[in-house]
């Protein structure tokens, strides 16, 4: 039997697995047939809209770095065959981790036939970024509004300070120009503007907590989010400048939070630590999202005309439409417990100190 033969049989299912993968080890065609193979299923899911970090980080997540490091080495290939590719995907593709895992051929034949039943599984998910080779009705020109680097440069200072009250004052001066963007943006639109979505990667361990983190962060800013666990992605929904100020927000804070959370979690103790860390981000997303709910109300009274409110009450109209078309059948998440006080006291107390990019 062919190493295609192989493939194809343990795939559909007419062959184990422990049996496929024996075949392989003797078939003269295995390395050829294994490469085509992830080949295919790569081009049929970056075709049913999947991303290449989107691929990666679901990949990534079965915890086998072979299987991370094949899919990454597909997603370059599939690149270098196509001159018209959207600048989004090809970054994406170029921040691929390189790994360097080696492994001898048994092991390498094991982990790609074990990536073709998971790849096999995968979905079909809204393509948010056109893939190589497609032409896109408007060209992408990526952010280039100097708030937003003002901003960046904001963030970066916030994560690179030891000193609370330090990052308190880029925090307040960052929002600040975060929800001054929001407003310019919203009386200065076109009138056929509409709510575009982009997807996120909310990855374990803490990733529901984490994923709530993100909906106050986007709530705050205008943004709804939808959160799809099995897939490591939560979907933000938004007008494009809000969104840039959500996956800025959501970046920064999980730098900060993180640092936070252990220069303040118990010394011993793997449970304890476990529920400190889960009610610390609880605490820390419910706190982050009323100081940017208060910065925003704030911001929008500032600037407070006629047209502002019913404007801002349309575009949320047009952004909760979005959201049920795109997903018409959601769950509401069940909240996280809180097993720890000193982890919710640490992460409210996080969250007063943090940077609100």
């Amino acid at each position: 039997m062919s190493g295609a033969e192989s493939i194809r049989a343990v795939l559909a299912g007419e062959l184990s697995y422990e049996d496929g993968l024996d075949a392989l080890t003797v078939a003269s065609d295995a390395d050829a047939a294994l490469h085509q193979a992830v080949a295919a299923a790569a081009d049929r899911l970056f075709q049913a809209g999947w991303q290449p970090a989107e691929l990666y980080r679901v990949v990534a997540r079965l915890g086998d770095p072979v299987q991370a490091q094949v899919v990454a080495g597909a997603a370059g290939r599939y690149l270098a065959q196509f001159r018209d590719v959207d600048p989004r995907w090809q970054a994406q593709v170029e921040e691929l981790p390189r790994n360097t895992v080696r492994a001898d051929r048994i092991r390498l034949h094991d982990a790609t036939l074990g990536l073709l039943l998971e790849l096999r599984k995968l979905p079909r998910i809204d393509t948010l970024i056109p893939p190589p080779g497609t032409i896109a009705a408007t060209r992408y020109r990526g952010a280039s509004n100097r708030v937003l680097e003002r901003v960046r440069a904001l963030l970066a200072k916030a994560e690179g300070t030891d000193f609370p009250a330090e990052a308190e004052a880029f925090s307040a001066k960052a929002q600040e120009l975060i929800a001054k963007h929001s407003i310019e943006s919203v009386l200065t639109a076109t009138p056929d503007a509409a709510p575009l979505a982009r997807r996120l990667g909310v990855d374990h361990p803490y990733e529901s907590e984490k994923a709530t983190l993100l909906d106050a962060v986007a709530r705050a800013n205008h943004c709804h989010t939808v959160w799809s666990p099995e897939l490591a992605f939560s979907t933000v929904f938004g007008f494009d400048a809000d969104i840039d100020a959500v996956e800025m927000l959501y970046t920064s804070l999980l730098v900060q939070a993180n640092r936070a959370m252990a220069r303040d979690e118990p010394a011993k103790g793997k449970a304890r630590v476990k529920a400190f860390r889960r009610s610390f981000l609880v605490a820390y997303a419910h706190r982050i999202g009323e100081r940017l709910e208060q910065a925003t109300r704030h911001e929008i009274a500032r600037h407070h005309t006629t047209d502002l409110l019913p404007v801002l009450h349309s575009r949320d109209l047009q952004v909760q439409e979005a959201v049920t078309r795109a997903f018409p059948r959601t769950v509401r998440a069940r909240g996280s417990r809180v097993d720890s006080l000193e982890g919710w006291e640490s992460g409210r107390a996080a969250a007063d100190e943090a940077e609100l990019a």
